[in-house]
Protein backbone atom coordinates (compact mmCIF):
# COMPACT_ATOMS: atom_id res chain seq x y z
CA UNK A 1 0.00 0.00 0.00
CA UNK A 2 1.14 3.38 -1.22
CA UNK A 3 2.40 5.41 2.20
CA UNK A 4 0.16 8.48 2.73
CA UNK A 5 3.15 11.04 2.33
CA UNK A 6 3.54 9.49 -1.24
CA UNK A 7 0.04 9.44 -1.93
CA UNK A 8 0.43 13.24 -1.15
CA UNK A 9 2.42 13.62 -3.94
CA UNK A 10 0.60 11.47 -6.26
CA UNK A 11 -2.52 13.46 -6.01
CA UNK A 12 -0.96 16.44 -6.80
CA UNK A 13 0.77 14.91 -10.06
CA UNK A 14 -2.12 14.07 -11.28
CA UNK A 15 -3.71 17.29 -10.34
CA UNK A 16 -0.65 19.55 -12.25
CA UNK A 17 -1.01 17.25 -15.20
CA UNK A 18 -4.94 17.62 -15.80
CA UNK A 19 -4.20 20.66 -17.81
CA UNK A 20 -2.72 18.82 -20.03
CA UNK A 21 -6.37 17.21 -20.98
CA UNK A 22 -7.39 19.99 -22.22
CA UNK A 23 -5.00 20.68 -25.45
CA UNK A 24 -7.06 19.14 -27.39
CA UNK A 25 -10.35 21.08 -26.57
CA UNK A 26 -11.05 24.91 -24.86
CA UNK A 27 -10.13 24.01 -21.24
CA UNK A 28 -13.71 25.95 -20.40
CA UNK A 29 -15.46 22.46 -21.61
CA UNK A 30 -13.10 20.43 -20.42
CA UNK A 31 -12.67 21.85 -16.27
CA UNK A 32 -15.60 22.77 -14.04
CA UNK A 33 -14.03 24.64 -11.32
CA UNK A 34 -15.72 24.54 -7.60
CA UNK A 35 -14.91 27.06 -5.45
CA UNK A 36 -17.32 28.24 -2.23
CA UNK A 37 -17.05 29.26 1.35
CA UNK A 38 -20.07 28.69 3.99
CA UNK A 39 -19.99 30.11 7.55
CA UNK A 40 -22.42 29.83 10.57
CA UNK A 41 -22.35 32.11 13.17
CA UNK A 42 -24.64 31.09 15.93
CA UNK A 43 -25.03 32.45 19.49
CA UNK A 44 -27.42 31.30 22.36
CA UNK A 45 -30.06 33.62 23.54
CA UNK A 46 -31.90 31.93 26.25
CA UNK A 47 -31.52 28.18 27.98
CA UNK A 48 -29.54 25.84 26.97
CA UNK A 49 -26.35 24.88 29.21
CA UNK A 50 -24.65 28.21 29.01
CA UNK A 51 -24.53 31.88 27.32
CA UNK A 52 -22.20 31.67 24.40
CA UNK A 53 -21.35 31.97 20.78
CA UNK A 54 -19.36 30.08 17.82
CA UNK A 55 -18.63 29.79 14.44
CA UNK A 56 -17.80 27.29 11.97
CA UNK A 57 -16.80 27.30 8.22
CA UNK A 58 -15.87 25.38 5.29
CA UNK A 59 -13.95 26.16 2.56
CA UNK A 60 -14.17 23.72 -0.41
CA UNK A 61 -12.12 23.82 -3.85
CA UNK A 62 -11.82 21.33 -6.58
CA UNK A 63 -12.89 20.91 -10.44
CA UNK A 64 -14.98 18.55 -12.17
CA UNK A 65 -13.46 17.50 -15.33
CA UNK A 66 -15.17 16.31 -18.53
CA UNK A 67 -13.15 13.51 -20.25
CA UNK A 68 -15.55 13.56 -23.00
CA UNK A 69 -14.36 16.79 -24.12
CA UNK A 70 -10.77 16.19 -22.88
CA UNK A 71 -10.32 13.10 -24.89
CA UNK A 72 -13.66 11.35 -26.15
CA UNK A 73 -14.04 9.15 -23.56
CA UNK A 74 -17.73 9.65 -23.65
CA UNK A 75 -20.41 10.21 -20.53
CA UNK A 76 -16.94 10.16 -18.23
CA UNK A 77 -16.22 12.65 -15.40
CA UNK A 78 -13.82 12.98 -12.66
CA UNK A 79 -15.14 14.80 -9.58
CA UNK A 80 -11.71 15.98 -7.19
CA UNK A 81 -12.86 17.76 -3.93
CA UNK A 82 -10.81 19.16 -1.34
CA UNK A 83 -12.38 20.85 2.10
CA UNK A 84 -11.17 23.37 4.63
CA UNK A 85 -13.15 23.04 7.83
CA UNK A 86 -12.76 25.14 10.82
CA UNK A 87 -14.37 26.87 14.02
CA UNK A 88 -16.47 25.87 16.97
CA UNK A 89 -19.29 24.30 18.26
CA UNK A 90 -22.19 25.57 19.92
CA UNK A 91 -23.83 22.73 20.45
CA UNK A 92 -20.77 21.20 22.49
CA UNK A 93 -19.89 24.46 24.43
CA UNK A 94 -23.37 26.49 25.19
CA UNK A 95 -26.28 24.86 24.60
CA UNK A 96 -25.02 21.34 25.98
CA UNK A 97 -27.40 18.81 23.60
CA UNK A 98 -25.82 16.27 20.74
CA UNK A 99 -27.73 17.96 17.56
CA UNK A 100 -25.55 21.10 16.36
CA UNK A 101 -27.14 24.20 14.86
CA UNK A 102 -24.36 24.53 12.60
CA UNK A 103 -24.82 21.84 9.87
CA UNK A 104 -21.19 22.78 8.74
CA UNK A 105 -19.59 21.02 11.95
CA UNK A 106 -17.46 17.88 11.91
CA UNK A 107 -14.59 16.75 10.30
CA UNK A 108 -11.82 19.80 11.11
CA UNK A 109 -9.37 20.57 8.94
CA UNK A 110 -8.00 19.69 5.51
CA UNK A 111 -9.20 17.19 3.68
CA UNK A 112 -9.70 15.29 -0.15
CA UNK A 113 -13.79 15.24 0.72
CA UNK A 114 -14.89 13.43 -2.72
CA UNK A 115 -12.62 11.85 -5.81
CA UNK A 116 -14.78 9.76 -7.97
CA UNK A 117 -14.72 8.52 -11.56
CA UNK A 118 -18.72 9.07 -12.86
CA UNK A 119 -19.97 7.00 -15.91
CA UNK A 120 -22.75 7.57 -17.97
CA UNK A 121 -24.02 4.84 -20.07
CA UNK A 122 -27.22 4.28 -22.33
CA UNK A 123 -28.33 7.94 -22.96
CA UNK A 124 -27.67 8.60 -19.44
CA UNK A 125 -30.11 6.24 -18.19
CA UNK A 126 -27.26 4.45 -15.89
CA UNK A 127 -24.90 6.40 -13.91
CA UNK A 128 -22.14 4.49 -11.97
CA UNK A 129 -19.67 6.31 -9.55
CA UNK A 130 -16.92 5.39 -7.68
CA UNK A 131 -13.93 6.14 -5.85
CA UNK A 132 -13.50 7.95 -2.34
CA UNK A 133 -16.58 9.47 -1.34
CA UNK A 134 -19.73 9.75 1.00
CA UNK A 135 -23.21 8.37 1.09
CA UNK A 136 -25.08 11.65 2.35
CA UNK A 137 -23.90 13.82 -1.22
CA UNK A 138 -25.83 10.64 -3.00
CA UNK A 139 -28.71 9.89 -0.48
CA UNK A 140 -31.05 11.64 1.86
CA UNK A 141 -30.05 15.02 0.39
CA UNK A 142 -31.71 17.68 -0.83
CA UNK A 143 -31.09 20.94 -2.62
CA UNK A 144 -33.53 22.77 0.09
CA UNK A 145 -30.83 22.38 2.47
CA UNK A 146 -28.68 25.60 1.62
CA UNK A 147 -31.86 27.40 3.35
CA UNK A 148 -31.17 25.95 6.28
CA UNK A 149 -28.21 26.32 8.85
CA UNK A 150 -29.33 23.58 11.67
CA UNK A 151 -27.94 19.95 11.58
CA UNK A 152 -31.37 18.44 12.72
CA UNK A 153 -32.84 18.07 9.13
CA UNK A 154 -29.54 19.19 7.16
CA UNK A 155 -27.27 18.46 4.80
CA UNK A 156 -29.31 15.54 5.74
CA UNK A 157 -31.98 13.55 8.61
CA UNK A 158 -29.89 13.48 11.39
CA UNK A 159 -31.57 10.33 12.66
CA UNK A 160 -29.45 8.30 9.70
CA UNK A 161 -26.05 9.26 11.41
CA UNK A 162 -27.52 8.77 14.99
CA UNK A 163 -28.86 4.99 13.86
CA UNK A 164 -25.84 3.78 11.37
CA UNK A 165 -22.29 4.93 10.74
CA UNK A 166 -23.67 6.43 7.14
CA UNK A 167 -20.81 7.78 6.35
CA UNK A 168 -20.81 12.25 6.14
CA UNK A 169 -19.16 14.74 4.60
CA UNK A 170 -16.48 15.57 4.36
CA UNK A 171 -15.35 11.97 5.55
CA UNK A 172 -14.70 10.20 2.68
CA UNK A 173 -13.82 6.58 1.91
CA UNK A 174 -13.88 3.50 -0.54
CA UNK A 175 -17.43 3.78 -2.24
CA UNK A 176 -19.25 2.43 -5.88
CA UNK A 177 -23.31 3.29 -6.50
CA UNK A 178 -25.46 3.10 -9.38
CA UNK A 179 -28.47 5.13 -10.19
CA UNK A 180 -31.02 3.67 -13.35
CA UNK A 181 -33.23 5.33 -14.48
CA UNK A 182 -36.48 2.80 -15.41
CA UNK A 183 -38.91 5.08 -16.38
CA UNK A 184 -38.14 8.91 -17.46
CA UNK A 185 -39.19 10.19 -14.11
CA UNK A 186 -38.68 7.13 -12.25
CA UNK A 187 -34.81 5.85 -10.52
CA UNK A 188 -33.21 3.45 -8.54
CA UNK A 189 -30.46 4.26 -6.74
CA UNK A 190 -28.24 1.67 -4.35
CA UNK A 191 -24.57 2.37 -3.00
CA UNK A 192 -22.26 0.39 -1.08
CA UNK A 193 -19.75 2.65 1.53
CA UNK A 194 -17.13 1.50 3.82
CA UNK A 195 -16.85 2.31 7.10
CA UNK A 196 -13.96 3.33 8.57
CA UNK A 197 -14.38 5.69 12.16
CA UNK A 198 -10.95 7.16 12.33
CA UNK A 199 -11.13 8.33 9.41
CA UNK A 200 -13.65 11.39 11.34
CA UNK A 201 -11.00 11.76 14.00
CA UNK A 202 -10.09 15.99 13.45
CA UNK A 203 -6.76 15.95 11.47
CA UNK A 204 -7.22 13.43 9.21
CA UNK A 205 -6.91 14.15 5.52
CA UNK A 206 -8.85 11.71 3.41
CA UNK A 207 -5.58 10.36 2.17
CA UNK A 208 -5.67 7.28 4.79
CA UNK A 209 -6.88 4.64 1.70
CA UNK A 210 -6.18 1.65 3.17
CA UNK A 211 -8.84 -0.84 4.50
CA UNK A 212 -7.16 -2.30 7.88
CA UNK A 213 -9.18 -0.11 10.19
CA UNK A 214 -12.62 -0.96 8.04
CA UNK A 215 -15.45 -2.38 10.10
CA UNK A 216 -17.96 -3.10 7.60
CA UNK A 217 -20.22 -1.47 4.86
CA UNK A 218 -23.76 0.73 4.96
CA UNK A 219 -25.67 0.01 1.89
CA UNK A 220 -28.26 2.87 1.22
CA UNK A 221 -30.91 2.23 -1.71
CA UNK A 222 -33.94 4.05 -3.06
CA UNK A 223 -36.63 4.53 -5.45
CA UNK A 224 -37.78 7.87 -6.30
CA UNK A 225 -39.95 9.89 -8.91
CA UNK A 226 -39.29 12.98 -10.12
CA UNK A 227 -41.54 15.49 -11.92
CA UNK A 228 -40.42 15.85 -15.37
CA UNK A 229 -38.50 18.77 -16.38
CA UNK A 230 -41.44 21.11 -18.12
CA UNK A 231 -43.61 20.21 -15.18
CA UNK A 232 -44.73 23.98 -13.52
CA UNK A 233 -45.01 22.84 -9.98
CA UNK A 234 -41.65 20.59 -9.28
CA UNK A 235 -41.88 17.90 -6.81
CA UNK A 236 -39.73 14.70 -5.80
CA UNK A 237 -40.97 11.38 -3.98
CA UNK A 238 -38.30 8.50 -2.18
CA UNK A 239 -38.85 5.69 -0.81
CA UNK A 240 -35.63 3.57 0.52
CA UNK A 241 -33.73 2.32 3.69
CA UNK A 242 -30.44 1.34 4.51
CA UNK A 243 -28.58 -1.87 5.56
CA UNK A 244 -25.36 -0.92 8.00
CA UNK A 245 -23.37 -4.63 8.79
CA UNK A 246 -20.24 -2.46 10.52
CA UNK A 247 -19.70 -2.26 14.26
CA UNK A 248 -20.95 -0.27 16.67
CA UNK A 249 -22.08 -0.39 20.71
CA UNK A 250 -24.95 -1.37 22.45
CA UNK A 251 -26.61 2.26 23.83
CA UNK A 252 -27.08 0.02 27.27
CA UNK A 253 -25.96 -3.38 28.16
CA UNK A 254 -22.44 -5.08 28.18
CA UNK A 255 -21.41 -8.45 26.57
CA UNK A 256 -22.97 -10.36 29.55
CA UNK A 257 -26.47 -8.10 28.80
CA UNK A 258 -26.70 -6.17 32.26
CA UNK A 259 -26.58 -2.64 31.90
CA UNK A 260 -22.78 -1.40 31.33
CA UNK A 261 -23.42 1.57 33.37
CA UNK A 262 -23.58 -0.94 35.96
CA UNK A 263 -21.79 -3.47 35.75
CA UNK A 264 -18.38 -1.23 34.74
CA UNK A 265 -17.81 -3.30 31.95
CA UNK A 266 -17.61 -2.16 28.18
CA UNK A 267 -20.68 -1.57 26.20
CA UNK A 268 -21.45 -4.49 24.41
CA UNK A 269 -20.19 -4.92 20.61
CA UNK A 270 -22.94 -5.27 17.99
CA UNK A 271 -23.67 -5.74 14.11
CA UNK A 272 -25.85 -5.20 11.82
CA UNK A 273 -28.48 -2.22 11.90
CA UNK A 274 -30.91 -1.35 9.33
CA UNK A 275 -33.77 1.59 8.62
CA UNK A 276 -36.35 2.77 6.25
CA UNK A 277 -37.42 6.37 5.15
CA UNK A 278 -40.15 8.05 3.23
CA UNK A 279 -39.92 11.64 2.04
CA UNK A 280 -41.08 13.79 -0.28
CA UNK A 281 -40.60 17.83 -1.74
CA UNK A 282 -43.45 19.21 -3.71
CA UNK A 283 -43.53 23.00 -5.13
CA UNK A 284 -46.99 24.64 -4.56
CA UNK A 285 -47.32 27.47 -6.27
CA UNK A 286 -44.60 28.99 -8.70
CA UNK A 287 -44.51 32.04 -10.63
CA UNK A 288 -42.81 30.10 -14.09
CA UNK A 289 -39.86 31.51 -13.09
CA UNK A 290 -38.40 29.08 -10.60
CA UNK A 291 -39.70 31.55 -7.55
CA UNK A 292 -42.94 29.50 -5.83
CA UNK A 293 -43.62 27.96 -2.22
CA UNK A 294 -42.13 23.85 -1.63
CA UNK A 295 -42.92 22.20 1.14
CA UNK A 296 -41.41 18.92 2.17
CA UNK A 297 -41.06 16.48 5.38
CA UNK A 298 -39.97 13.21 5.60
CA UNK A 299 -40.24 10.51 8.68
CA UNK A 300 -37.83 7.53 9.39
CA UNK A 301 -37.62 4.45 11.40
CA UNK A 302 -35.33 1.87 12.62
CA UNK A 303 -35.82 -1.73 11.39
CA UNK A 304 -33.13 -3.95 13.46
CA UNK A 305 -30.26 -3.33 15.63
CA UNK A 306 -30.22 -1.45 19.23
CA UNK A 307 -30.94 1.97 18.24
CA UNK A 308 -30.56 5.28 20.16
CA UNK A 309 -33.59 6.85 18.26
CA UNK A 310 -36.81 5.35 18.16
CA UNK A 311 -37.98 8.20 14.89
CA UNK A 312 -37.67 11.22 13.14
CA UNK A 313 -40.27 13.39 11.58
CA UNK A 314 -39.33 16.21 9.76
CA UNK A 315 -41.82 19.18 7.99
CA UNK A 316 -40.61 22.04 6.98
CA UNK A 317 -41.37 24.93 3.88
CA UNK A 318 -39.44 27.11 1.21
CA UNK A 319 -40.66 30.32 0.20
CA UNK A 320 -38.20 31.62 -3.28
CA UNK A 321 -38.98 34.85 -3.71
CA UNK A 322 -40.44 37.16 -0.79
CA UNK A 323 -41.65 40.43 -2.28
CA UNK A 324 -41.57 41.92 -5.73
CA UNK A 325 -38.54 44.07 -4.83
CA UNK A 326 -36.27 40.91 -3.18
CA UNK A 327 -37.71 38.65 -6.15
CA UNK A 328 -34.23 36.22 -5.31
CA UNK A 329 -34.96 36.46 -1.29
CA UNK A 330 -36.05 33.43 0.35
CA UNK A 331 -38.11 32.55 3.62
CA UNK A 332 -37.60 28.73 4.87
CA UNK A 333 -38.62 26.88 8.63
CA UNK A 334 -38.37 24.02 9.49
CA UNK A 335 -39.32 21.55 12.69
CA UNK A 336 -37.94 18.24 13.41
CA UNK A 337 -38.80 15.56 16.10
CA UNK A 338 -36.18 12.93 17.26
CA UNK A 339 -37.95 10.19 19.12
CA UNK A 340 -35.49 8.25 21.47
CA UNK A 341 -35.75 4.52 21.92
CA UNK A 342 -36.51 2.87 25.59
CA UNK A 343 -33.25 1.73 25.48
CA UNK A 344 -31.22 4.54 25.54
CA UNK A 345 -33.74 6.17 27.68
CA UNK A 346 -32.92 3.65 30.59
CA UNK A 347 -29.62 4.10 30.28
CA UNK A 348 -29.67 8.17 30.78
CA UNK A 349 -31.68 7.08 33.63
CA UNK A 350 -29.28 5.03 34.84
CA UNK A 351 -26.61 7.74 34.48
CA UNK A 352 -28.33 9.95 36.42
CA UNK A 353 -28.90 8.02 39.43
CA UNK A 354 -25.71 7.43 39.58
CA UNK A 355 -24.96 10.74 39.52
CA UNK A 356 -27.17 10.62 42.76
CA UNK A 357 -30.36 12.61 41.12
CA UNK A 358 -33.67 10.72 39.91
CA UNK A 359 -36.19 11.00 36.95
CA UNK A 360 -35.70 10.04 33.50
CA UNK A 361 -34.77 12.95 30.64
CA UNK A 362 -37.71 13.84 28.14
CA UNK A 363 -38.41 10.92 25.15
CA UNK A 364 -37.70 13.60 22.65
CA UNK A 365 -36.32 16.23 21.26
CA UNK A 366 -38.08 19.14 18.94
CA UNK A 367 -35.66 21.71 16.86
CA UNK A 368 -37.13 24.44 14.89
CA UNK A 369 -35.60 26.79 12.68
CA UNK A 370 -36.92 29.87 10.74
CA UNK A 371 -34.49 31.57 8.20
CA UNK A 372 -34.61 34.49 5.67
CA UNK A 373 -31.91 34.53 3.34
CA UNK A 374 -31.05 37.70 1.28
CA UNK A 375 -28.97 37.30 -1.83
CA UNK A 376 -26.90 40.41 -2.29
CA UNK A 377 -25.29 39.14 -5.78
CA UNK A 378 -25.36 36.31 -7.80
CA UNK A 379 -22.42 34.75 -5.61
CA UNK A 380 -23.20 35.98 -1.74
CA UNK A 381 -26.02 35.10 0.06
CA UNK A 382 -26.74 35.93 3.87
CA UNK A 383 -29.40 34.21 6.00
CA UNK A 384 -30.15 35.41 9.23
CA UNK A 385 -31.93 32.72 11.69
CA UNK A 386 -33.84 31.73 14.57
CA UNK A 387 -33.23 28.12 16.43
CA UNK A 388 -35.74 26.94 19.51
CA UNK A 389 -35.01 23.64 20.98
CA UNK A 390 -37.78 21.95 22.75
CA UNK A 391 -36.12 19.43 25.84
CA UNK A 392 -32.86 20.00 24.64
CA UNK A 393 -30.98 15.99 24.87
CA UNK A 394 -28.51 15.04 27.08
CA UNK A 395 -26.36 12.37 25.04
CA UNK A 396 -23.37 14.24 25.28
CA UNK A 397 -23.53 14.73 28.94
CA UNK A 398 -25.32 11.30 30.16
CA UNK A 399 -24.37 12.34 33.76
CA UNK A 400 -26.20 15.56 34.10
CA UNK A 401 -28.51 15.60 37.27
CA UNK A 402 -31.24 18.42 35.89
CA UNK A 403 -33.06 18.48 32.14
CA UNK A 404 -32.07 21.47 30.42
CA UNK A 405 -34.41 24.00 29.82
CA UNK A 406 -35.65 24.77 26.46
CA UNK A 407 -33.12 26.83 24.19
CA UNK A 408 -33.44 29.83 21.80
CA UNK A 409 -30.24 30.73 19.55
CA UNK A 410 -29.56 33.25 16.51
CA UNK A 411 -27.81 32.35 13.75
CA UNK A 412 -26.00 33.46 10.53
CA UNK A 413 -25.27 31.79 7.51
CA UNK A 414 -23.53 33.39 5.10
CA UNK A 415 -22.87 31.37 1.42
CA UNK A 416 -19.93 32.40 -1.25
CA UNK A 417 -19.77 30.81 -4.24
CA UNK A 418 -17.81 31.20 -7.90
Amino acid sequence: MTCPSRRRLLLVAILLALPSLATAADASEVFAPKLAYTGEAAATLDGGKSSGTAYAGQLMFGADVNLDAAFGWRGATIKAYGINRHGTNLARSSTGNSTSVQEIYGGQGNRLANLTLEQKLLNDRLVLEAGRSVANIHFLGSELCQYFQGNSACGNPTYVFRTSNFTWWPVSSWMADATAWVMPDVYVRVGAYQVDPTQAEDGQHGLKWSTNQATGWVVPYTIGWRSPASARLKAKYEVGGWQDNSTYRDPLRDANGNPALLSGQAPASRHGRSGAFVRFEQQVSSDGNGRGLTVFGAALKGTSGQLIEDHFLQAGLVQKGTFASRPQDSIAFVVTQQKYSDIALENLRLARAAAGSSGTPYDSQVMMELSYGIQLTPQLRIAPNLHYIVHPDQFDEPARQRDLPNALIAGLRIDWSL
